[in-house]
Order: structure tokens, then C-alpha cells, then sequence
């Protein structure tokens, strides 16, 4: 019975350790800059800020111009609401990376914490 304890004890650390390396460890921050297309908030159970940015002028191997899309889950009220407002403008957005998403923490291992700058685009 004793070892029954014993191994039961190792694989809860095993998958507490697990757990923490594929839902919290940070595996990168970085800045990705793009024409903000749309902030939300939405959910069933947990409400988050989900937002998609456009980077422009990357090119592809045939030598095309194409673009990039930027999904991206917004942590802070504040800063999502300051998104919301500005949608359509040029932004530098800080983010903070994941291995995978939490239902609470949004919809995507890319977490926008952060505005460096943003650019309004006169039309």
C-alpha cells in the first residue's frame, strides 16, 4: 500500500510539472507590428479580449507581396479597451507567448499585455 502512495505521489508531481511547463511557462515575448483589424470580447464561460492585426509586406517565395494575420488574446481590460477604440490603426503590440491557451487566459498561446505605439492612418 505504501508504494501504491508513492507512485501516485511522483505522477501528480509528474503532471503538476507537466502542466506548468505547457500552460505557464513563457516560451517567448517579442513586438509584432500591423494594422489592428479587430478586438472582441467574447466567450460562453470565460469572457476574453480576442483580437486579429495584420502585418503587411512580408514576402513570399514567389515574390509576391502577401500578408500575415496576428490572432492574438488581450490580458488587460484597459489596454483591450484602448484597441477596441483604435481598431484600423497602425500599433506595436508587446506580447508574451505560450505553448498553449487557457480557456480564461484567451483563446491563444500569443497574450497581448502591452502597447509600445501606435500610428493613426489617415484615409
Amino acid at each position: 500500500m505504501r508504494y501504491i502512495w508513492k507512485i501516485l505521489l511522483v505522477l501528480v508531481l509528474v503532471l503538476a510539472i507537466a502542466g506548468y511547463f505547457r500552460y505557464y511557462w513563457v516560451f517567448g515575448t517579442g513586438v509584432k507590428a500591423g494594422e489592428l483589424n479587430y478586438v472582441v470580447h467574447k466567450g460562453v464561460l470565460f469572457k476574453t479580449y480576442e483580437g486579429k492585426m495584420v502585418q503587411t509586406g512580408i514576402r513570399s517565395q514567389n515574390g509576391t507581396l502577401q500578408s500575415y494575420v496576428f490572432l492574438f488574446s488581450v490580458s488587460d481590460a484597459a489596454v483591450a479597451e484602448r484597441l477596441m477604440m483604435n481598431s484600423g490603426n497602425q500599433f506595436n503590440l508587446h506580447y508574451t507567448e505560450y505553448l498553449a491557451a487557457l480557456p480564461w487566459r484567451g483563446n491563444s498561446a500569443f497574450v497581448v499585455d502591452s502597447i509600445i505605439s501606435m500610428e493613426e492612418v489617415h484615409r
